[in-house]
């Protein structure tokens, strides 16, 4: 009795075994593809919407650290690695990983790992809340805890299932005419396989607006839509039915950092957009972004960016000359 337990254990072990090797080997077949398929897209470096809400990202060497606001997306690294930096928090990611981002937030990302011979290589999936709504609903997946608070940013072992779907998606580029039919069902599926997997509560908080997830949500657009003028924490605390102690907590849960430097880090990345687009002076960008102390602007800028204002410009500009010269 014993040994033919003994003997099942081991037949079931050696399933498990031969199971996980095919799967490894899937992954990898999967990940090879995915890697040649964007260098096949993309010859040059840079950044291209290869299917509608389908981002493709070519980069030939390290990145220094580069000021963005995030927007929601389901990120896959096919060759290389990455880092993104919100608030204090650090999150970096590679083939075996992918990021969900769930919010508009500003973020310090830096590419670590690329080289001529072997570029980073990435592809972006925008993620709209209503699409991801309506594979809930069709899932019948419950709505998230209320007043539970899910950080907007986040990065989880990226499984087979996954990556295959992604693929899928991406070999589209070769069947146009399926494309507009197939490609919005292969997004579903990566939706639900999100939906089920690691980051689903994260997926899930953003979609059905629930918990002070959603009152965070609220507080984000406000200061987007009015990062130029005084922030009043009171009066937004007051909207969203909290107490400022409260919105502060919730906030900085969420997005990682306080409402104040949320909205410094977007004064500061406006300041620098329209030096370089609209070759403003320091003092009037700073004035246009809603800083009253010129000095005060300097000091913040060079704090965040690493250089005055100008120089930072001027040096940003010489990087771009480079680059164009180089292609």
């Amino acid at each position: 009795m014993n040994a033919a337990k003994t003997s099942e254990t081991s037949d079931r072990a050696f399933i498990n075994n031969s199971q996980a090797t095919r799967e490894a080997g899937r992954a990898q077949a999967n990940r090879d593809e995915l890697t040649e398929r964007i260098s096949q897209a993309m010859h040059q470096d840079g950044t291209i919407e290869s299917l509608k809400g389908v981002h493709f990202n070519r980069i030939s060497s390290p990145s220094e650290a580069c000021h963005s606001v995030s927007t929601p997306a389901f990120c896959v690294i096919a060759q290389g690695s990455k880092e993104v930096l919100l608030g204090s928090d650090r999150y970096q990611y590679d083939p075996m990983h992918y990021l969900l981002a769930t919010a508009e937030l500003p973020v310090i990302s830096q590419i670590l790992d690329a080289s001529s011979a072997q570029p980073y290589l990435s592809l972006r999936l925008d993620l709209d809340p209503t699409l991801v709504g309506s594979v809930m609903v069709e899932a019948g997946y419950p709505s998230a805890q209320k007043g539970a608070n899910v950080k907007a940013i986040d990065v989880s072992p990226l499984d087979a299932n996954l990556l295959d779907a992604v693929v899928r998606l991406v070999r589209l580029l070769d069947s146009p005419t399926e494309a507009p039919v197939l490609a919005p069902l292969i997004k579903r599926e990566i939706i639900y396989r999100l939906l089920t997997g690691a980051q689903g509560h994260r997926l899930r908080q953003i979609a059905v607006l629930s918990g002070y997830t959603h009152h965070i949500a609220r507080a984000v657009d406000r200061l987007r839509q009015d990062f130029n003028q005084p922030l009043r924490i009171e009066d937004i605390a007051r909207e969203l039915g909290m107490s400022v102690s409260g919105f502060h907590h919730h906030f900085k849960s969420v997005t990682a950092m306080s409402p104040l430097q949320f909205q410094k880090q977007l004064r500061l990345q406006e300041a620098r957009r329209l030096m370089l687009g609209q070759n403003l002076d320091a003092t009037t960008a700073a004035y246009q972004v809603g800083y009253d102390d010129a000095s005060h602007f300097n000091r913040e800028y060079k704090r965040l960016f690493g250089a005055p204002p100008m120089r930072d410009v001027e040096r940003l500009r010489e990087a771009a000359r480079e680059t164009a010269s180089s292609i």
